[in-house]
């Protein structure tokens, strides 16, 4: 986080962030699935900067600007999965908030080497699966 000495704004604030998130391991059982979606962050600085033409790139690149489009697709994604396929599974849309490294989640599990700060390409990610100890677990 630019000019924020104490790191992430968020921390012992927001209910998904740490140290109130318990970690990863201590919520999911083993398997879990990843929902992420793609969102075309070039297409939408050009946009922007025609729009704003004397805008930085800082201002250009902002996430207050497209964040909230890229947040609801994976909102929808996730909801169009738990209808589909995950009717009994927990979803996170902060699995770093639980220690996860996504970065490495990603290349590993999806193939998508994820750009550090983004420039082209944003995805948003979130994990879902069963709980430690859920009832549909017993069921197996």
């Amino acid at each position: 986080y630019p000019n924020h000495p104490r790191g992430c704004p968020n921390y012992g604030k927001k209910k998904g962030c740490p140290p109130r998130q318990k970690l990863f391991f201590r919520v999911f059982d083993s398997d879990f699935y990843l929902i992420y979606t793609e969102f075309d962050l070039a297409t939408h600085v050009k946009k922007m900067k025609k729009k704003h033409p004397n805008w930085t790139e800082r201002q250009l690149y902002c996430c207050l600007y497209w964040q909230g489009t890229a947040r609801k697709n994976l909102r929808d994604e996730i909801k169009k999965a738990k209808k589909e396929i995950l009717p009994n599974h927990f979803v996170t849309t902060c699995p770093e908030g639980m220690g996860v490294n996504v970065t490495d989640l990603m290349e590993d599990n999806a193939g998508i080497e994820l750009e550090w700060p983004p420039k082209i390409t944003t995805y948003q990610v979130a994990i879902a699966g069963l709980r430690r100890n859920s009832p549909a677990e017993s069921l197996k």
